[in-house]
């Protein structure tokens, strides 16, 4: 397809699926037991963006109302995905705008729990609920959820599970709220990096064992690495999905280790780059881990929706 095609055809797929959603259910209307608020389109669009939809996706959104965000994806994206509400009108408006915008193939609707809900097929899980909603959703969301994969929430936090990215957006179109304003919260479920890890490398000629503890706290880690029998913080700690990177200054030999890797398991692979007095030098590297550890994380306490609703109110 040429460039102009690809343009004309973004056009088109944006005119067909304004023209679709303009026929949805005023913006905030009583569906229920719980008020339905449209997520403005520009907020739509910009949850999509931050996530980094695309074709090869997964898409699950929980508490879908029209189903405009899974639809977007579809369309704008050729992502493929479904969406969940308890409403079942709202449920079969959002199935007859995907039959309206050609993408009933690739976006369905279900009238279904998000509780009783199997997220484990998304790759990317986006969300519009009530803060405590959130918060009772989360312990699902970390324990199932397939380390890596990208969670958007409008407006609300996940409480102490800090963000990866956060934004504030106008949203002119907002139903709720004075000042028309939209926040975006964006985080990438970690894997479990806690325990013992063990590896091998050559140092000063010689074969060296390193041994790392570590500690976590969602995305969060810190840890210790012992080496010839003298223990280093590691810093510039980093873990994103399965992605982790830290490095460790051995100040005994003025030598610096920046390890790069990815998690699999009880394994790491990935490589270390070593920095000395007067060389360099990039080698494989491939740890063990020889104690499973527990995030600290996984062992707070299920929040209960009444506690919840006692703290938030005034």
């Amino acid at each position: 397809m040429t460039s102009a095609s690809l343009i004309a055809a973004t056009a088109a797929g944006a005119l067909s699926l304004a023209a679709a959603l303009i026929t949805a259910p005023a913006a905030a209307q009583d569906f229920g037991d719980t008020p339905y608020v449209q997520t403005p389109q520009n907020v739509v669009d910009r949850m999509l963006e931050v996530a980094r939809v695309g074709p090869g996706d997964y898409v699950i959104d929980l508490g879908s109302g029209d189903g405009r965000m899974v639809i977007t994806a579809a369309m704008r994206y050729g992502a493929r995905g479904f969406g969940v509400d308890l409403d079942r009108r709202l449920v079969a408006l959002a199935n007859q705008l995907a039959a309206r915008s050609g993408v009933a193939d690739r976006a369905v609707f279900y009238e279904r729990d998000l509780y009783d809900t199997d997220l484990t097929a998304a790759s990317v899980v986006t969300i519009y609920l009530l803060p405590e909603v959130n918060l009772m959703v989360r312990p699902k969301l970390l324990a199932t959820l397939k380390p890596g994969t990208r969670i958007v929430s409008h407006d609300y936090n996940m409480g102490e599970w800090p963000p990866d990215q956060q934004m504030v957006l106008d949203a002119p179109d907002k139903p709720v709220g004075r000042d028309m304003k939209s926040k975006v919260f964006f985080w990438v479920v970690p894997a479990n990096a806690a325990g013992k890890w063990r590896w091998q490398l050559t140092v000063a000629g010689k074969p060296a064992e390193f041994q790392l503890a570590v500690a976590q706290n969602f995305q969060k880690i810190t840890g210790n690495v012992t080496l010839g029998g003298s223990s280093f913080p590691i810093t510039g700690a980093r873990l994103s999905g399965e992605e982790i990177s830290f490095a460790l200054n051995d100040s005994r030999v003025s030598s610096r280790y920046q390890f790069d890797g990815r998690i699999a398991g009880q394994a790491i692979s990935g490589t270390v780059r070593v920095t000395g007095p007067a060389s360099q030098r990039q080698l494989e590297w491939n740890a063990a881990r020889v104690e499973r550890g527990v995030p600290a994380h996984a062992l707070l306490k299920k929040p209960q929706m009444q506690e919840l609703q006692e703290k938030m109110q005034p």
